[in-house]
């Protein structure tokens, strides 16, 4: 007998049920309404709602509520730092069970070797992951990656088990613009998900931009976006990440009549963000403080991106569904208690009840920039002003304006006493030499550097920094402990958090890992009036897809130009 004959009978009171959970307040996603009963659950799945008694286990949950674990629809993985084991200890016991991941992060650096790494740890956790094959490796041509991925990679990766559908298609110049490879990948996936990434786009190019089948966006930042976007049939996905912070200004575009395109993610989260506020849970959490009915924010977390996404065994309490469940005490505070994967338990308290003692480091060989020498941080002064970013208090995207750095000799340096400090990238994947050079105000450094191999999308080296010496001392120490954070002044290495696979991740437990964090960010707040999280600010600045002003290993990109300007 099969396990769904199997489960048929437990349905039908025929035969015991592996687990029953008695006496819950089920919360039911499908007709957003809660109730009393059991749940049985058998061979993983969920067998039958009502009165139960047979059993080979009994839990009496005693009016505690029971959800459907939560889906994250949209996350990078690699924005956490942590390895992918490390990351599922860390989200499970928040009561994410499945996330759909767009790993374009390690693809930058690594091509499919990075993909199939994660694809291999996920197979040992109790932590659901679905891939969105990259559109976007690199993001655009303004930037070196270490891989490309071209339509015929896209196309291998979605016969991959796990592959849904197309990661956010950043390019959206090359979408409008009809460019041959662009068009290859959407067309590759044509009939799955295809997610969308664009950052104010309105009025005819937003139509063009969905003509090409992409359906959904985590990019806006204004009520007035949101609501066009979701009135020409694109999916809201509302964004409440570490750095990037929407859900304020977008929840009132869920209106009842597009309230099932609607989702709640987290995008990018720092491992700070999961071990202090929470995943997932942190969003739907803020969502009823800010007003939501408990039960539809749930929704917005569960049942709308199970449906987006084509994953129609999870996101309710239903029979044939996924076991994947969690407990809460009080759906306003949301604090989750049990979570149970395929009906097991795997975390309680906050805690999961797995655990790796160590994890090696893979995909380590990855920091191949060539030497720096003497002059080649150099700008020099070949007008009177120069593009510099300025930075936006809160987001991701910045301003572009034109001034006038300080002037020594025939070059342009950098200006403290403006907050103009200089700005570099440096490519490291294939040892090119490429170095972009510019200037950033708002960051609030007064002395020495900042340096980062996490660098979105293609992770080269970034950094941030008053005097070439302290730029290339921080890059130095960068490179020869194979990636991380380093915060470098007074001629030393003040701090640092190694990141060594890929330049992305660390092995290290979360409890390493935040320590290291926090001296890095200690250290860096001792350089000068910095803004909050100001490495993963910094990461930001070379990803030529977010408007106005980034630089890149090839120079200073305008972003609505799409060029390189400097």
């Amino acid at each position: 007998m099969t396990t769904t004959a199997e489960r048929i009978q437990v349905a039908r009171g025929a035969r015991p049920a592996d687990l029953i959970l008695h006496n819950a307040q089920i919360v039911d996603t499908l007709a957003g309404m809660i109730r009393h009963g059991d749940v049985a659950i058998y061979g993983g799945a969920i067998a039958g709602i009502g009165r139960y008694r047979d059993a080979v286990e009994h839990i009496d949950l005693d009016g505690v509520f029971l959800l459907p674990a939560l889906i994250d629809g949209h996350t990078h993985i690699e924005s956490s730092m942590l390895h992918p084991a490390r990351y599922a200890e860390a989200v499970v016991p928040r009561g994410t069970l499945t996330l759909i991941t767009d790993l374009h992060e390690i693809a930058n650096v690594c091509g499919t070797d990075g993909i199939e790494f994660c694809m291999r740890w996920s197979q040992r956790l109790p932590l659901d992951m679905r891939f969105m094959a990259p559109s976007c490796v690199p993001s655009s041509p303004l930037e070196s990656s270490g891989a490309v991925l071209d339509a015929a990679a896209i196309r291998m990766l979605l016969e991959k088990p796990g592959v849904i559908g197309l990661g956010e298609v950043m390019n959206y110049p090359g979408v409008l613009g009809g460019m041959p490879d662009v068009i290859d990948k959407l067309d590759a996936a044509s009939g799955r998900p295809i997610d969308g990434h664009a950052p104010g786009l309105r009025g005819p190019d937003l139509t063009a931009y969905l003509a090409a089948g992409i359906m959904s966006d985590h990019e806006c930042t204004t009520l007035e976006e949101a609501q066009e976007k979701l009135q020409k049939g694109m999916y809201l996905m509302i964004r409440e990440g570490s750095s990037e912070k929407n859900l304020e200004a977008l929840l009132p575009a869920v209106t009842q009549d597009v309230f099932d395109r609607c989702m709640l993610v987290v995008d990018d989260r720092s491992a700070a963000d999961l071990a202090y506020e929470g995943d997932l849970d942190h969003v739907v959490r803020k969502a009823i403080s800010l007003g939501m009915e408990p039960v539809r924010a749930l929704q917005m977390a569960t049942i709308n991106p199970a449906r987006y996404f084509r994953l129609y065994d999870r996101g309710a309490i239903a029979p044939g569904m996924t076991a994947h469940l969690i407990t809460v005490h009080d759906l306003h505070r949301f604090d989750v208690d049990l979570v149970m994967h395929a009906g097991r338990l795997v975390a309680q308290g906050g805690r999961p009840q797995f655990s790796f003692s160590t994890v090696a480091p893979e995909l380590t060989d990855t920091m191949r920039a060539a030497p720096l020498t003497a002059g080649t941080l150099d700008i020099p002064r070949t007008a009177d002003r120069f593009p510099v970013i300025e930075l936006v208090p809160g987001q991701i995207v910045t301003r572009a304006r034109m001034d006038t750095p300080e002037i020594s000799g025939n070059s342009f340096v950098s200006d403290t006493t403006r907050d103009i400090v200089k700005l570099v990238v440096i490519e490291r994947h294939h040892a090119t030499g490429n170095v972009g050079k510019g200037f950033v105000t708002g960051f609030g450094l007064q002395r020495g550097a900042l340096a980062s191999s996490v660098a979105h999308d293609s992770h080269n080296i970034v950094c941030v920094g008053v005097t070439d010496d302290d730029i290339i001392g921080a890059i130095e120490a960068l490179i020869h402990g194979r990636g991380g954070l380093i915060v470098f002044a007074d001629g030393e290495v003040k701090a640092a958090l190694s990141l060594p696979i890929a330049g992305l991740l660390s092995p290290d437990p979360l409890v390493t890992v935040l320590e290291n964090q926090r001296r890095v960010e200690e250290a860096a707040r001792n350089l000068g009036t910095l803004p909050p999280a100001p490495f993963s600010l910094l990461s930001f600045l070379a990803l030529p897809v977010i408007p106005e002003l980034r630089v890149t290993d090839l120079g200073v990109v305008d972003v609505n130009q799409f060029r390189v300007v400097a």
